[in-house]
């Protein structure tokens, strides 16, 4: 099992800036890929961004390619979403997502959630 926990939420103002971070323990897999979903209210969940285990991999979704950016620390398991130039419809429940193997943007392969940081958006 791999535990998920997010942190870094808030609230900002629109054309601000957000760091979001996700800290990965339990069982660790040699090729663990790491993303980002989000999912605001009466919206479906939405995937943001993934990253493979080698760092040479990425996937952002067309409406935060430009402005999102996701990294990762394999010394301290963990990944990270910075967001510059938010938006109001940025505003959602971010989660961290893990699954072994290669990063994709279904969500359905995924195997581990964090349980969800929000992030609010002012106009």
């Amino acid at each position: 099992q791999v535990q998920l926990v997010e942190s870094g939420g808030g609230l900002v103002q629109a054309g601000g800036s957000l760091r979001l971070s996700c800290a990965a323990s339990g069982r660790t897999f040699s090729n663990l890929g790491m993303g980002w979903f989000r999912q605001a209210p009466g919206k479906e969940r939405e995937f943001v961004a993934a990253i493979d285990w080698s760092d040479d991999y990425t996937i952002y979704s067309d409406s935060v390619k430009g402005r999102f950016t996701i990294s990762r620390e394999h010394a301290e398991n963990t990944v990270a979403l910075q967001m510059n130039s938010l938006k109001p419809e940025d505003t959602a429940v971010y989660h961290c997502v893990a699954r072994e193997g290669l990063v994709d943007s279904s969500s359905s392969l995924y195997d581990y959630w964090g349980q969800g940081t929000q992030v609010t958006v002012s106009s």
